[in-house]
Formats: structure tokens, sequence, C-alpha cells
């Protein structure tokens, strides 16, 4: 049997003269939290809507659990559970009747749809509210209870769609804590601009911009690419003027940081670094740091999107006419 849950090849999808996917793949394994990461307008709705069946691609191919969207359109529908943006609730209904109406709905047999709402309900921390009409609640409680239809009839993918948008921070860690422990259980796709949210719950990222996946990797593979990117942070006791320094061979850049430091970046294939140190004892300049500059998960997001934020403005409608 396959690791693969969810596969995602050469997806396009036009609205109109608007290219809203442009040729994306993706995969996310058996038991992990994928992060879909990408700022507004940038595709992932798009992407949700068409996994979980709600729109059809324009070209390319999508499979959950090996089965195509296209051509087995009601047998992986049911083996995902979605959450869009907003909630799908019916405010007069109970927490405990909308999870029984959405089980029988999700196929989930008569006598079993009882364990199934008992079993979802404590998963998702509603059993003090089973009894409370939808409409009275909080929205962290909606959310759970949207997070809860998405998971009654047991779907191998979860996709949710920024399932903590407009909460509270207490609200925001108990849905984030609900979020990973999905993992293992069922594979998850979880879209989001919200960095902190993907490194509390996410095991992989894809970063998505302009409807073209730009990156797919661990956290961790994103921080270690950006530590080797070549800059490098440099203080000296008796540093020379800015003009020495500017002149080893193989710098492309020096800028003045804070605390009388200095920020080195090499040219492409040259490593100006042995060269300063020989010149650091030789001349006396005093070593005091050499390091290479980190970047934050923010900073990453940043150098990957920018070129392309002026777009955003553009694509917002697209998003827009998704929520029609």
């Amino acid at each position: 049997m396959s690791d693969l849950m969810i596969e995602i090849s050469a997806l396009t999808r036009r609205f109109g003269p608007t290219l809203a996917l442009d040729g994306i793949d993706l995969n996310v394994r058996r038991g992990e939290v994928m992060g879909f990461l990408g700022p507004n307008g940038a595709g992932k709705t798009t992407t949700m809507r068409i996994l979980a069946g709600l729109l059809a691609p324009t070209s390319g191919t999508a499979r959950i659990t090996g089965l195509d969207i296209l051509n087995n359109p009601e047998k992986s529908r049911a083996r995902i559970g979605y959450l869009p943006e907003t909630p799908p609730i019916y405010k007069e209904m109970t927490v405990r009747e909308y999870l029984a109406f959405i089980a029988a709905l999700r196929g989930v047999t008569a006598k079993s749809v009882k364990s199934a709402v008992t079993n979802v309900m404590g998963r998702c921390g509603l059993e003090q509210v089973a009894g409370r009409l939808l409409g009275n609640l909080s929205k962290g409680y909606r959310q759970r209870s949207g997070i809860a239809q998405a998971l009654v009839h047991n779907p191998s993918v979860v996709i949710l769609d920024e399932p903590t948008v407009g909460l509270d921070p207490i609200q925001i860690r108990e849905i984030r804590t609900l979020i990973r422990d999905l993992g293992g259980d069922h594979s998850v796709l979880l879209s989001t601009h919200i960095l902190s949210e993907v490194k509390m719950t996410c095991d992989r990222v894809a970063v998505i911009n302009k409807g073209r996946l730009i990156t797919e990797d661990t956290l961790e593979g994103l921080e270690q690419r950006a530590k080797q990117a070549k800059e490098f942070r440099i203080q000296l006791n008796n540093p020379p003027d800015e003009a020495t320094l500017r002149a080893l061979p193989g710098v492309a850049h020096l800028s003045a940081q804070e605390s009388g430091a200095w920020l080195l970046v090499p040219k492409p294939e040259a490593d100006p670094i042995p060269t300063l140190l020989e010149k650091a004892v030789t001349e006396g300049w005093g070593l005091r740091e050499l390091s290479p500059n980190s970047h934050s998960l923010e900073e990453i997001f940043v150098n990957l999107t920018t070129d392309d934020s002026e777009t955003e403005s553009q694509e917002r409608p697209v998003d827009q006419e998704e929520a029609a």
C-alpha cells in the first residue's frame, strides 16, 4: 500500500483569464501534517476545494489514497474530511444533533452514528457543550465543531483551510494542539499564512505563491537552507576602515550592523573568509565574532514570496470568487 495519501500532479485551474493554479505538484504522506503556506490569494483555497471535490481542475490530476478525484469522485470524497475557512454549521442544531446529521450524510451506519459522535466530541473537546445550540457557542467551539464534522466519519485525509482565523490566543493554542494530535491517525493538509502555526503543528511545509509551488521541505530543511546562504556576521576589536574590508577578495557586499558588527556577503562561488582570518591575525584586527547569519522562518517566507508580492492584490478576487 502506498504511503502517499494526497498526490497532486501538474494541477492547473483558471478562473477566466486568471491563472489561479499553475501546474503544481504536491504529495502528502500517511500520518503527516503538511503545512500549505502562502500569502492571501496564492491559490491555497483553490487547491483545497479541488481536492474536496468542490471545483474541477482545468488540467492535471489529484488522487486521494490512490483514487483519482475525477474518475472516482464519490469514493475519493468519502475518504476526506474538509473544513473550509468558514465552518459549515447549522446554528439551530445542537452540537450532538449536528454531528449525528453529518455522520449520516457521510455514510456512517445508523448503529455506529452514536459511537462515532461520542468519539469525535471527545477528541475535539465538545462534551460539555454537546446539548447546546451551535448558534449560541463561542467562535472557538464553533471551530471545534467544524473540525469534528470533518472527522466524524474517520477519514484518511483531513483538509483544514485557515482553521484558527479569527480566534483568540487561548482558542488558537487549543486548536493547534488538536491539529497536532491528528497527525498519525490522519494525513492533514493545513492551509495557513500564519508562520507560527506551521512551526507548531506541521511536519513539512509547502510554500505556494501566485499559483505556483515555490518549495516543499521540512521546517528543518528550510532553516538549514537559510543557514547555507553565504552571509556572515563579523565583529573585530580593532577594525580597519570600511574600504579595506570591502577590498578583500571575494566580498560582494558589506553593511554595518548594531554593536559595531558587519554583515559580509561573498560573491558567488567566492570565499573571502580565509583572507579575512589571515588579515585579522597579521594586521591585528582582533577577530571577536565570525558566524553565519541565520534567518527566521518569517525571513525565509518573505524571501520565497517577495518577488511576486505585487501580484497579491490581483489574485485576491479569485479567493472572493471561491468563497461565493
